[in-house]
């Protein structure tokens, strides 16, 4: 299973992404989880104590110019599109409670999104993790999809959008829809986040017509107690792991 988590900042993709890696691995499943945010908070929520230590990949330089071949200081305009990155999940990642995690970073420099060597090795190393590894999965993105190569675009078993309660949540929510019919991803599904009661479900099943709903996870006070202890976010937090248990159950249904 190959799933990419994209929304609106701070809705809550990151906890999504630790709690269904933490599932998956408890199954007994080989997770990838990989830290596509700018944000980059994905290692704390999974309980690494030193997530400032983690070097993103995409500032890794000189192993970036060695993959691509491009020689300059700044990354000349000539290099390898298909750079080789086989060995990199195995490198580059740390294991925490049962999860690997491999951290992206965000490519900082004006248009260099895309046809850049950063670019280049990120989208590659995306589409060999979808494409050639048995392992799951679960990608961690920011708003906008633009990590994916479209190599890997058919072969993601979903895009999962997390929207909370909120019309700005929800516009998002259908801009990335857009964003992925328009290149080709199959299944578009969502899940509701911060959700407090029965009309925050019943605000999110109407505004969210047109995408399928997996389920909510419940507004959750003991998160915040989680980050102020630095643990990962489901220590003790059965009411977070039976949300997205049923989350995946539903997921599933997709598959």
């Amino acid at each position: 299973m190959k799933i990419a988590v994209s929304g609106k900042g701070g809705v809550g993709k990151t906890t999504l992404v630790a709690a269904m890696s933490k599932l998956f691995a408890l199954d007994g499943a080989k997770v990838i989880s990989i830290d596509a945010d700018p944000d980059m908070n994905l290692a704390a929520a999974l309980g690494f104590g030193n997530a400032e230590k983690i070097t993103p990949l995409v500032e890794l330089k000189d192993l970036i110019r060695e993959r691509t071949g491009s020689t300059s200081e700044e990354f000349g305009k000539l290099f390898k599109l298909n750079p080789t990155v086989s060995d990199l999940p195995e490198k580059y990642s740390i294991v925490i409670n049962g999860v690997r995690l491999m951290t992206l970073g965000t490519i900082k420099r004006g248009g260099g999104g895309c046809a850049c060597p950063e670019g280049v090795m990120l989208k590659t190393l995306l589409n060999h993790l979808i494409l050639q590894r048995d392992e799951v999965v679960i990608i961690d993105m920011e708003a906008g999809i633009e990590h994916l190569g479209r190599a890997s675009i058919g072969a993601v078993t979903a895009l999962i959008v997390v929207v909370e309660p909120g019309k700005r949540s929800v516009q998002t929510a259908f801009q990335v829809k857009k964003l992925a019919d328009d290149i080709g991803v199959k299944t578009v599904l969502a899940v509701g986040s911060k959700v407090m009661n029965e009309e925050h479900k019943s605000f999110l099943r109407d505004a969210l017509q047109g995408i399928p709903l997996l389920g909510f996870i419940s507004y959750n006070e003991k998160l915040i107690e989680s980050d102020l202890r630095g643990e990962a976010i489901f220590t003790a937090n059965e009411k977070l792991l039976s949300d997205v248990r049923e989350i995946i159950r539903e997921l599933k249904k997709y598959t």
